[in-house]
């Protein structure tokens, strides 16, 4: 019986966005089974993309009320699924995999985790699914940019922050897992700023700690000096932004083995070369993450293809020969991270308007048997 509610988890898992595909090794179902227990799976497969109170969870699951609330508590504590409060009261949704159950986890790793995890990752990290609805997106550092350019709002880090109402700062779990096993840099450890109601989530869950606005901003000068790519969830008002390296960032390194990078990324811009400027110091070169510089007797080359429109090879640049501009063609930014999830999960063939409408339907039709009971 465990086995066949893990494999039910594993399919619920795979309907959300993020996907959590099947493997002939079943990698998956060994995390799952690190992860949850039988009864917390049993739970989990009863939440949906919409966040509804203990009493709908504990209809669906056959649980009494109290049993179910006190479960869904300790499994959100866990990671393992979302939980939102309003007003005292509690509600509860799925948890995607990844961009979610992994990131929280990132104090309750240890070394068999991290090997399963990497085990899974070249089934998990289907690049295809980065290039049609990227879950986060690539933006450019601040002083990459001038006055000259026409910058929107949600393309600049320092007005993303603007006007949020809490600030977290947690550890980049990508940066802890690499350290772990022995194979990290020394880059900024705490890296993962987070906003509002993620921060509520993140702060009742003992993962990072709250920090002030100036805090924030002092950060994210931190990662430019240390060249970190500045990567915000896709959405015009983002709920966090990640500050990535290449050599310990899952997604910039999927990303980077692909043949065109720019492709499977949402960035606004991309990098220009001046050779008569430059002088051929190669410094952009290094700090490059996805290798679209390069060294040839010209002086520098630079593959288009390969640029994410990070900017870090702009700032780098003392003679000004390299330049951000704007890309002919926008990536779609989302009104916000739901609506990116929503496309991410149609373009998968997860999730449909038609299905979307039944989840809602379904919902209130809980609702109203939970409240017929009462």
């Amino acid at each position: 019986m465990s086995q066949q509610i893990y494999q039910q988890l594993a399919q619920h898992l795979d309907n959300l966005p993020g996907g959590f595909p099947a493997t002939e090794s079943g990698v998956e179902l060994r995390i799952l089974k690190k992860l949850f227990t039988p009864e917390d799976a049993h739970v989990a497969i009863q939440l949906t993309l919409l966040a509804e109170s203990p009493a709908v969870i504990a209809y669906r699951a056959g649980l009494p009320a109290d049993e179910a609330a006190n479960q869904l508590l300790d499994m959100s504590k866990r990671g393992l699924i979302i939980r939102l409060e309003k007003s005292g009261d509690y509600k509860y949704q799925a948890a995607q995999f990844v961009v979610g159950i992994w990131e929280y986890q990132v104090n309750r790793l240890d070394e068999e985790l991290i090997a399963l995890f990497n085990e899974y990752i070249p089934a998990l990290m289907v690049p295809e699914n980065w290039k049609t609805a990227p879950q986060i997106r690539t933006i450019p550092v601040g002083e990459s940019l001038t006055p000259q350019h026409e910058v929107m709002d949600y393309d600049r880090a320092e007005q993303i922050i603007a006007g949020k109402r809490k600030y977290l700062v947690a550890p980049c779990i990508c940066r802890r897992e690499h350290q772990m096993v022995g194979k990290g840099c020394n880059k900024l450890a705490d890296a993962c700023l987070i906003f509002d109601g993620a921060a509520d989530f993140y702060e009742g869950n003992g993962i990072g700690r709250v920090i002030t606005r100036e805090e924030t901003l002092e950060i994210l000068h931190q990662a430019e000096a240390q060249g970190l790519v500045v990567q915000p969830t896709n959405g015009k008002n983002p709920i966090s932004i990640c500050l990535c390296c290449s050599c310990c960032c899952q997604v910039l390194k999927v990303i980077k083995n692909v043949p065109v990078p720019a492709e499977h990324t949402a960035s606004s811009y991309a990098a220009s070369l001046d050779l008569h400027a430059c002088v051929g110091c190669q410094l952009c070169v290094e700090v490059c993450p996805m290798e679209a510089l390069a060294p040839t007797a010209e002086k520098l080359s630079l593959d288009a293809s390969r640029c994410i429109g990070c900017g870090l090879c702009v700032r780098k640049c003392t003679q000004k020969a390299l330049a951000l501009k704007l890309k002919p063609e926008a990536p779609i930014i989302s009104k916000s991270y739901t609506e990116t999830l929503v496309r991410l999960g149609k373009s998968r063939g997860k999730l449909t308007n038609k299905g979307l409408a039944k989840m809602v339907i379904k919902s209130k039709l809980d609702r109203r048997r939970v409240s017929s009971t009462e």
